[in-house]
């Protein structure tokens, strides 16, 4: 994987930073790409280039790839950029349902179509979309995060059979319940709600996983780094679940 280039979104924290340190301890040259460039310059990694994005924001997508363009073609994007928030189906209003499908799904369709065009030119790409066990399951209380994580893994298969003759794989990772920033939200939100502890709100989130615990970064980071490589080839189309268990 050594000189690669690849461009990871959502790279300031969580799994996007996990991910990033994992491509450049491979060789790979990263852009890091985020909201906030002083969290991505915080991360301090060695030959890593940091650009601010809003990957919701068509222009902020186009003038943060036009900026990655000058440190070469991009051969990997890995679409780690997320957010999610709960309400019950009846508070969820138009507003949140955009705001989930702009950053969860259309943040990944603009973000490679930047990069796919060079990608099939080259023959030789590797686009992995950080899904969620959501895009595979229900969650109760976040319906239009469920529904933008699904249209992920539909844009995944979709375009990896588009692809399928010209050098380029896509595939979506799936986590589960993954010790980042997110998470602790959603303790705090079940703390605050119930009444429970965080430590029992904790324990209800890790309770979903078969091995009891949450997942940790840098194991999704892991098949990520596995997906990109080049002997990962055959792998095409698929959703790989990092959830210990939780869907199979």
């Amino acid at each position: 994987m050594n000189g690669l280039h690849a461009v990871v979104t959502g790279g300031g924290s969580g799994i996007g930073a996990a991910i990033a340190k994992a491509l450049s301890a491979q060789g790979v040259r990263v852009v890091l790409m985020g909201r906030s460039l002083q969290r991505l310059k915080s991360l301090g990694l060695p030959e890593t280039q940091c650009i601010a994005a809003d990957v919701a924001d068509a222009a902020s997508v186009q003038a943060a790839f036009d900026a990655a363009a000058a440190f070469g073609p991009v051969d990997i994007l890995v679409n780690s950029a997320g957010q999610v928030e709960a309400q019950p189906f009846v508070r969820t209003t138009p507003d949140l349902w955009q705001r989930m499908l702009d950053v969860n799904l259309t943040g990944s369709f603009l973000c490679t179509r930047q990069v796919l065009p060079g990608m099939t030119e080259r023959r030789f790409g590797r686009i992995v979309n950080i899904a969620s066990t959501a895009a595979l399951k229900g969650y109760a209380y976040v319906a239009a995060y469920c529904a933008a994580k699904h249209g992920v893994l539909g844009l995944t298969r979709a375009l990896a059979l588009e692809v399928a003759r010209k050098g380029v794989t896509v595939n979506a990772v799936c986590p589960g319940y993954t010790e980042t920033q997110i998470v602790e939200r959603a303790v705090d939100q079940i703390a605050s709600k119930t009444g429970r502890s965080a430590t029992e709100a904790r324990a209800e989130l890790a309770g979903t996983n078969p091995q009891g615990r949450l997942v940790q970064p840098d194991e999704v980071a892991q098949a990520v780094l596995w997906l990109c490589r080049r002997e990962s080839a055959a792998i095409t189309g698929q959703a790989i679940a990092v959830a210990g268990g939780e869907v199979m």
